[in-house]
């Protein structure tokens, strides 16, 4: 599932479970007396909307996401369909489930992975063929020879790609939409791994899918999907077109983002160059309509999408990282929910929330979808809130093994997702940290810090964690010397880790940056204090004072005016690379070209014995120290060249 977006502190968790509690029973002890309640409960209306609205109503205002619908079908009926808050909050205009558009974000790619399908059943697609085949105007670099990337590794997130999507995932200019053939070719990532190894997730490779259909049907993709998808299914409300049409943009919701105590309206998303990837735009009553196909086995309502021999093909497992974890089914999400397999997506795009969840067992599909920021919580808490409500289970209590702190420190590290980039300007967003931090305790555990949410685990078989409070389980890499190379998280099936080495983590860089500002403050500082002094040397002394003065200057100017421009352009970078960070990008340059300059005065220090003293040799070098780390800093997170898609 599409993941941006995982930052749930522990104090906002616990709020929340709070008025959940508190809104659904001050709600249910209106309707019915108060008792547990369980799947049968299903068949009663007025116990799913006090469900749903003592869950989503509190979270909604408290964490300020200003528009919500979900929609839930079981057994072939729909048994709940609400929209929440407004559409349209400067016209007060509500939402309604059956009427209203939200962006589904990457739940777009389930429509796609099916588009992929009908052309397997029309025998033009091979899902272990290289999909090379089957592109036109460009190849997939053979970075890995003899290891060609089929659609099969692209379903599952194993194509080995690097991430990426800083200046053209998303824009809000219909004016930078160019064909699906011209984006895929232009912003072909690197492969970083060879295929079927490790799992990444991919908006590339589901693009590339998107593209290989259109060249294989004819038809363009948002064509193709409306025609033999949404057409069929009669998702009257549902379109891949960007911008929509008018008489669909009328009733989308607008997105909004909380900015100085107020929703702001922001521009309508542009997806269009990955579009099969996540440009979507659908009402959560059509959404389950096509989950209701693929637990019918591909027909609704007697109108057929695939047939019922492929749709089993779909959603049985493909690949997993370990065997003992869920894993992806072909495009589909594996995920145990209170011992049941669920299966589905999450999508986001940067201002709503959408998640569409199918159990086959129960015969149970709902979408749900909120915006802003704080619809990513809400969202979140949607499908576990359900099933424990409705198909509790207790959770097994463990111990954790006696003897574990004796092979407990080799888990120890910090680890790194493979969906990165490494080739672009995206990798510097790592600066702000993104490492999962893995300790051992003293009681036996392993404390996993995932992006601010510590939880310890204990280990249940070689390799294998749960969590000592619930059942999300973590396995561990190892390779073939014993040593522990990554992990994988079972609620995060595409996304495995790396561990990485001690100079990636952010604390050990943080440090050294800290310190490189402080050595060139000084030296601004000791400038101002004995300018008179500076005045007065001469000679290799004064080149040498010189080339303090220039690199101190250097490395501050670029670092303050890197601040200004972040904050000039905000998060129009994420959309088009602006002029003004491109015109910055001068700096490091002149950062490594001052470091360069200062080594050689420092060498000079020492040979023919500049300045007096020891202890004024050492300080010297250590601004040297200073100067050349910050060219290496620059260089590591790809801002020393101009690193991004043109």
């Amino acid at each position: 599932m599409s993941q941006g977006h995982h930052n749930l502190e522990n104090k906002m968790i616990l709020r929340n479970i709070r008025l959940v509690i508190v809104g659904y029973f001050l709600v249910l002890c209106l309707t019915i007396p108060v008792r547990a309640l369980g799947n049968s409960d299903l068949d009663n209306p007025k116990i799913i909307e006090a469900f749903v609205d003592g869950l989503v109503i509190p979270l909604m205002k408290n964490h300020q996401s200003p528009s919500g619908t979900v929609s839930i079908v079981k057994a072939g009926k729909l048994i709940f369909s609400k929209g929440y808050g407004f559409q349209n909050i400067e016209k007060n205009i509500g939402v309604e489930a059956d009427k209203t558009l939200f962006r589904t974000g990457s739940v777009s790619k389930l429509l796609t992975w099916v588009s992929v399908m009908q052309m397997v059943e029309q025998g033009k697609l091979d899902l272990d063929g290289d999909v090379n085949a089957y592109l036109k105007t460009f190849q997939i670099k053979d970075t890995f020879p003899g290891q060609p990337i089929t659609m099969r590794h692209i379903m599952t997130h194993t194509a080995g790609f690097e991430d990426g999507s800083v200046g053209y995932l998303i824009s809000d200019d219909p004016a930078r939409i160019m064909p699906l053939a011209h984006s895929m070719k232009r912003y072909q990532p690197e492969r970083v791994n060879p295929p079927g190894k490790q799992a990444a997730y991919s908006n590339y490779g589901a693009a590339l899918a998107g593209l290989i259909v259109a060249n294989l049907s004819g038809v363009e993709f948002a064509d193709y999907v409306q025609k033999n998808i949404l057409d069929v299914l009669g998702m009257e409300s549902s379109s891949f077109e960007e911008p929509l049409p008018r008489h669909m943009s009328e009733n989308a919701a607008v997105a909004y983002a909380r900015e100085g105590g107020a929703y702001i309206a922001k521009p309508f998303e542009i997806i269009s160059n990955f579009a099969p990837a996540g440009a979507l735009s659908a009402t959560s009553t059509d959404m389950v309509k096509f989950a209701q196909a693929i637990l019918n086995g591909g027909e609704y309502k007697g109108a057929r999408i695939l047939e019922a021999e492929t749709v089993k093909q779909m959603l049985s497992h493909n690949f997993s990282q370990d065997d003992r974890l869920m894993g992806l089914a072909l495009g589909f999400y594996e995920v145990e929910r209170n011992g049941l397999r669920l299966m589905g997506h999450e999508g986001d795009t940067h201002y709503f929330h959408s998640d569409l969840v199918i159990d086959k067992k129960n015969e149970i599909a709902l979408f749900v979808s909120f915006s802003a920021a704080g619809g990513y919580t809400v969202r979140s808490a949607f499908t576990g809130s359900f099933y424990d409500v409705f198909y509790p289970a207790v959770i097994e209590k463990i111990t954790a093994p006696t003897d574990f702190g004796d092979r407990s420190g080799k888990y120890a590290g910090n680890y790194l997702l493979w969906r990165s980039s490494f080739s672009k300007i995206d990798k510097a967003m790592g600066i702000l940290g993104g490492a999962i931090s893995v300790q051992p305790t003293a009681d036996n555990t392993l404390v996993v810090d995932l992006w601010g949410k510590a939880s310890h685990y204990v280990e249940i078989d070689n390799n294998l964690f749960r969590k000592v409070d619930g059942p999300e389980k973590i396995a561990f890499q190892e390779n073939d010397h014993g040593e522990i190379i990554g992990f994988i998280m079972d609620s995060y099936p595409a996304m495995s880790t790396y561990k990485a080495p001690f100079y990636r983590a952010s604390g050990y860089q943080n440090s050294l940056l800290g310190l490189s500002i402080l050595v060139f403050i000084g030296v601004m500082l000791r400038l101002a204090y004995r300018w008179d002094g500076f005045r007065a040397l001469s000679g290799e002394e004064k080149k040498a004072a010189k080339a303090s003065v220039i690199a101190a200057g250097v490395n501050l100017a670029a670092l303050s005016l890197l601040g200004v421009v972040l904050v000039t352009v905000g998060d129009k970078m994420f959309s088009e690379i602006q002029v003004l960070f491109k015109v910055w990008l001068i700096m490091p340059f002149l950062v490594v070209l001052a470091g360069i300059y200062h080594m050689y005065q420092m060498v000079l220090v020492w040979k023919i014995g500049l300045y007096n003293g020891i202890w004024t040799r050492i300080r010297y070098s250590l601004i040297t120290f200073s100067a050349m780390f910050m060219a290496w800093f620059y260089y590591f997170w790809n801002l020393l060249g101009f690193h991004y898609f043109s």
